[in-house]
């Protein structure tokens, strides 16, 4: 008789192509392979039975946490009333409608309008679009370039892709592609001169897009995107005045910012938004992941008042603004937003996030922060990062051939813990369900720790 566990596993390797995957090793299988079945909190559980702690929220997307049948019934719901109906030439559905009503409450002040999409990816996608499309409208062509950062992570298309600032979303890809520029990552911890304290290495990079921006002529320069946090870049909180340096620097020459949240966004980090964390003042923001908690792929491009008014009067010079999705405002999709975004209201999960997330990063620190081979424990609400390094006095990093943060990972895997290995770089990185309690997190601390000493001594 068949086991139906091995099939999976021998459909898995023959027939799913898996993103960022090494995909030979996979095919052959000399690299696991993993079938999750079913999730409940912070847990998930396999195939095979085995029950993990998932201390990374999916891709730091399952705010709500697993198992949660109040959106799991309102998509059930939505799909028996009406599953589908398109957003096109004015159409909208209740749940759209409500979903983009309670984005905009949540939202910092002056935002106006809310454009859905499916990922994070496309929703840059359309920011980019939306931000040529207004500079022409101010009849400004060639205003058309947009500053991303060196380990920034923005999407895996063609264009968001390019915003992205990290090797291996780029290497032999042809990307990044003109007009997308980079400029330095606020990562404090690798900085150059570490001479530097925190408010002198902000006005540093401050000065670092000034000097781009003028060689590159203000004229040209449409727009900045960041993440409040740099998240896939190594889970990094900005240094001290970081954003206020950045912004005011924006003002002078009349650039757009980009909030990308699509992590920091709906609770992340202690606030609903990053934005208002860090006192930011955008233009556009990029919502998703939390905005389901993964339960339904769902995105958003939230526009300024600033922006939305250039873009009506564009309309109305030339008609109907030509961008769209089949499946923007996806009402199954939106129906499983408003049951999350009432659920992170109910269950208290932004204030758990700024609470429970000190709560770990101070045990983060207590655990490992006098080990030899521990440079950096750093993070900002439930995001948190330990960077490993082969000397810390000397911040001599170790060799990347020798993988010492994935060989950490596995090692905490083996112990019932998920973590990421973050690229770029030995990190292990943590963006646990918003729902975790104190006991789990010392469980991880605990794990993590036991994993870094069997690996590194």
């Amino acid at each position: 008789m068949s086991d139906g566990r091995n099939d999976l596993t021998a459909w898995d390797r023959n027939h799913l192509f898996h993103p960022s995957t090494a995909m030979g090793a996979h095919a052959r299988g000399e690299s696991p392979t993993r079938t999750i079945v079913s999730g409940e909190g912070v847990y998930i559980t396999d195939t095979a039975g085995r029950r993990s702690l998932d201390a990374f929220g999916g891709l730091y997307c399952v705010n709500a946490g697993y198992g949660r049948q109040k959106i799991a019934e309102a998509i059930a719901e939505q799909a028996r009333s009406l599953a589908y109906y398109h957003a096109y030439a004015g159409h909208g559905t209740e749940a759209s409608i409500t979903l983009a009503r309670m984005i905009v409450e949540r939202a910092p002040p002056n935002m106006s309008r809310v454009y859905f999409g499916l990922s994070g990816s496309d929703a840059n996608e359309t920011n980019i679009k939306l931000i040529w499309y207004y500079n022409n409208i101010l009849k400004r062509p060639e205003k058309k370039k947009i500053i991303s950062r060196w380990r920034g992570y923005h999407g895996s298309g063609i264009m968001t892709g390019s915003l992205t600032g990290l090797e291996a979303f780029q290497k032999a890809f042809d990307l990044p592609r003109s007009p997308v520029l980079h400029t330095e990552a606020p990562y404090y911890f690798r900085r150059e001169d570490r001479s530097m304290g925190e408010a002198d290495f902000s006005a540093h990079c401050a000065r670092r897009l000034e000097e781009l921006i003028l060689a590159e002529g203000p004229d040209t320069i449409a727009a900045f995107i960041g993440e409040p946090v740099l998240g896939t870049g190594g889970i990094v909180p900005p240094p001290q005045g970081y954003w206020q340096e950045i912004q005011a620097v924006l003002r002078k020459y009349d650039i757009l910012l980009v909030a990308d949240e699509v992590i920091t966004g709906f609770g992340r980090l202690g606030t609903m938004f990053g934005s208002q964390h860090y006192r930011l003042e955008p233009d556009l923001i990029t919502i998703a992941k939390g905005l389901t908690s993964g339960y339904a792929p769902l995105s958003a491009s939230i526009v300024g008042e600033r922006m939305w008014n250039v873009l009506v009067e564009g309309s109305d010079q030339l008609g109907p603004i030509g961008h769209g999705w089949t499946y923007s405002a996806h009402p199954i999709c939106a129906a499983a937003g408003i049951a999350n975004l009432e659920l992170i209201d109910e269950m208290g999960l932004v204030e758990n996030a700024r609470v429970t997330g000190a709560y770990f990063r101070e045990a983060l620190a207590q655990a490992l922060g006098d080990h030899a081979n521990v440079g950096d424990v750093r993070g900002e609400g439930l995001m948190a990062a330990v960077e490993l390094v082969e000397d810390r006095d000397d911040r001599r990093f170790f060799d990347p051939a020798r993988k010492i943060g994935p060989s950490v990972v596995a090692a905490m895997l083996e112990r019932g813990v998920i973590a990421r290995a973050m690229p770029q770089g030995d990190i292990i990185g943590f963006a646990p369900p918003l729902c975790l309690t104190r006991e789990e997190a010392d469980h991880v601390v605990s794990v993590t720790a036991d994993a870094v000493r069997q690996m590194l001594g």
